[in-house]
């Protein structure tokens, strides 16, 4: 289920910037060249980068070698971290919301009641349970167990972590679940009844992998998994497409859609598209060539035809008999041309021509071109309107627009509260419903629904979550940093009110900045309590390589632009001091997954601007990266180091490569679990092997288990949010 949000109506200032930059940034291709590291490979072909690896055996995920300097730094952070005097109550004060029994129960739609999966301090592996419309409006709902997890685990002797589960419209009486074991991205897929709440014996099972599958029918599955040698891309995902029948083993399955094993992404996914009936509408296959492109085939009288629509495109549903989807490219024809980030919804027979030239007749393609402040946030798509949640500049609105054939789409906004995040949930075409969130930075979230009917107009609210800090002492702004070459970067402040506009604000810098993903504002209630409620300021840094302002301003930093996120953060940084907001000595930067690429590169470019960093699950060794599963699949975001021009680019800013003995580097703290396998732990490990080296002090920490998401367990998220708020208290506050 997605996450919504949406903020309180905050005072926010929004203020040109300032004044000319400070410090004058480094430019990372003059060091390299000037000076090259002690272990900058001489040679950038991959043999070369990996000649010049002293810490390969770090790669091995369970190795000897691994496991026992996972167990040295695990002892050394544990007891610089757990043995501080705040480590107890901020992991009390962590554990008391994660497993908070008053938040609001995320629910989708299940059949004719709703469903939702529950984690709290009594099943930190989670309960999945319904109930219906009118008892969720409660303030106590029924629940109905439909499946216990700890119990689960425990009668099965596996650390099982649930994934989500996918029902078959219309009744959604039959489930396939998802169960990883420890948390990792690959699952174990199984059959569940809800009739009966048991598993179903002799029903669909399919082996633990990274699958892409969907029903069809009710005894068919659409599966993209590993078949056998041969049968998965080099990133580790599937390019081939089965229909298996029910009773009959994978290697039965008769294929109905092959891909190339040299594709790139995230693997081949089906995809089955319903009416408000349950009935199929169509059956499309994307095919991804690299990160971002991919093709769309349609399976049309079960042959796959090629659809002729952009390769960056994102796939919405079917309206009408039209095709709903973002285009994250211009799409030009000879009779009308879209600007990449509008929505569109063009007749789905009519994209199987040969060299369409975008000619649909009269009817109107164009349902919505946002401006250039503005993106679309998501989508959902009901059986005869389209609700879409904006980004306009960088805050949350909400509209709906009717498709009328060859006039413009007739659009409706409604209200939502001002300066905040709006995000869509689960749809129903079937009820003609969408679950609505809102939340902001101070705002706890709260989740409507928008029935809509001829006559819906309005937002009905369903539940609100309750203050998890106080909020009263701080207040949120808006400000504009000037990136080195002139770009305006939008980025949050919240921060307390009286704060002494001296330099010594203790402030935390987020940043992502990648895979055209946005960060509105959104209620963090563990950082309000642990950092806020003490003084803290929280800053949130909308850089290029995100998806705030549409696909231009993710397509900015790619590749060989990708410098310009980095230098977007660091701008974001000295405006902070040029405001005196914080200084360098109070200064820490927080980012996990691709923000780990930011936060160190970061650190190696920009020491001076920082005395604290919480390097979270990252990629790091960005010239080997392709090599560790599943890094080949990001190529489109950051190039291929394999190719002499990508890699001499990547070399730049790669931070393993980069780090040097005499620089003086604040004390940071790199974290990883074990059984990440989205991004593979080798990359924390090294990074921080290379600093120990090198002198540097530091701190690692690696758990065994949760995986990347960290959603395994709250009561072990608890203790990992006490661990940061330690850290960058002793870096910050001391």
């Amino acid at each position: 289920m997605r996450h919504l949000f949406l903020s309180a109506a905050l005072p926010v200032l929004i203020l040109a910037a300032g004044p000319a930059l400070a410090h004058a940034p480094i430019d990372p291709a003059v060091v390299a060249a000037s000076a090259p590291p002690p272990h900058f490979p001489r040679d950038l072909s991959p043999e070369g980068v990996k000649a010049a690896d002293d810490h390969l055996a770090l790669e091995a995920v369970d190795g000897a070698e691994a496991r026992a300097f996972v167990a040295a730094s695990n002892e050394k952070a544990l007891s610089a971290l757990t043995g501080d005097r705040r480590y107890e109550p901020f992991r009390q004060q962590a554990e008391a919301i994660l497993t908070a029994t008053d938040r609001i129960p995320g629910v989708s739609f299940l059949g004719e009641g709703l469903g939702n999966f529950w984690q709290d301090a009594a099943n930190p592996k989670g309960v999945w349970r319904r109930t219906t419309l009118d008892s969720y409006r409660t303030a106590q709902p029924q629940w109905e167990t439909l499946l216990d997890i700890d119990a689960l685990a425990k009668a099965e002797g596996r650390d099982w972590v649930f994934k989500g589960a996918d029902c078959l419209a219309p009744d959604e009486t039959r489930c396939l679940i998802n169960l990883s074991d420890g948390g990792k991205d690959a699952v174990t897929v199984r059959e569940f009844d809800l009739t009966t709440k048991t598993f179903v014996e002799g029903g669909f099972v399919i082996p633990e992998g990274k699958h892409r599958l969907t029903w069809l029918d009710r005894d068919t599955l659409l599966i993209a998994t590993d078949f056998g040698p041969g049968t998965m891309t080099e990133s580790g995902y599937p390019f081939i497409v089965k229909s298996l029948k029910r009773g009959h083993p994978l290697a039965h399955a008769t294929e109905v859609y092959r891909g190339q094993q040299s594709d790139g992404g995230y693997g081949v996914s089906p995809m089955v598209f319903r009416d408000k009936a349950g009935a199929v509408e169509a059956v499309l296959f994307s095919r991804p060539l690299d990160t971002f492109r991919s093709e769309t085939w349609w399976l049309k009288d079960g042959r796959p035809v090629r659809l002729h629509i952009p390769d960056r495109v994102t796939l919405h549903g079917m309206l009408a008999g039209t095709l709903v989807f973002g285009l994250d490219e211009d799409w030009n024809g000879s009779i009308k041309s879209f600007k990449a980030g509008t929505l569109v919804a063009p007749p789905l027979a009519g994209l199987e021509i040969e060299n369409p030239h975008l000619v649909f007749g009269n009817l109107q393609v164009e349902a919505f071109t946002p401006t250039e402040r503005q993106s679309v946030a998501d989508v959902a798509v009901l059986d005869d309107r389209l609700v879409v949640a904006l980004n306009d500049n960088v805050r949350g609105r909400l509209i709906t627009l009717r498709p009328r054939g060859e006039q413009p789409y007739r659009s409706g906004e409604l209200a939502v509260p001002a300066n905040s995040a709006v995000g869509l949930g689960d749809s129903s075409k079937s009820r003609g419903e969408v679950f609505v969130s809102s939340q902001g930075f101070l705002t706890p979230p709260t989740l409507s629904l928008l029935s809509a009917g001829p006559a819906a107009q309005a937002l009905t609210e369903l539940k609100s979550a309750p203050a998890k800090f106080d909020a009263s002492t701080h207040v949120v702004e808006q400000f504009e940093a000037t990136s080195t070459d002139g770009t305006k970067i939008p980025y949050f402040v919240t921060r307390p009110k009286d704060l002494a506009m001296d330099g010594t604000g203790p402030t935390i810098l987020f940043g992502y900045g990648g895979f055209q993903a946005s960060f509105p504002p959104a209620y963090k209630p563990e950082m309000g309590k642990l950092w806020l409620e003490n003084g803290g300021v929280f800053v949130q840094a909308n850089i290029r390589g995100g998806g705030e302002f549409g696909p231009g301003w993710h397509q900015a930093a790619l590749r060989e632009n990708r410098q310009r996120a980095f230098d977007d953060f660091a701008a974001v940084a000295r405006d902070l001091e040029q405001r005196k907001i914080t200084s360098p000595r109070h200064l820490g930067i927080y980012g996990r997954s691709n923000g780990g690429v930011l936060t160190s590169v970061s650190i190696t470019q920009h020491p001076e601007l920082f005395n604290a960093a919480v390097i979270e699950s990252p990629l790091i060794d960005m010239l080997r990266y392709q090599d560790l599963p599943a890094g080949a699949s990001w190529i489109g975001e950051y190039g291929d180091p394999r190719i002499p021009g990508d890699a001499a680019f990547i070399a730049r800013y790669s931070a393993y490569q980069q780090l040097r003995p005499e620089t003086k580097y604040p004390r940071v703290y790199i974290t990883t679990n074990t059984r990440d396998d989205r991004v593979h732990p080798g990359h924390a490990r090294k990074f921080a092997a290379r600093l120990g080296d090198q002198g540097h002090d530091h701190l690692y920490f690696e758990d065994t288990a949760g995986g990347h998401s960290n959603d395994a367990d709250p009561v072990a998220n608890a203790r990992r949010w006490a661990r940061h708020y330690v850290y960058l208290s002793q870096q910050l506050m001391d």
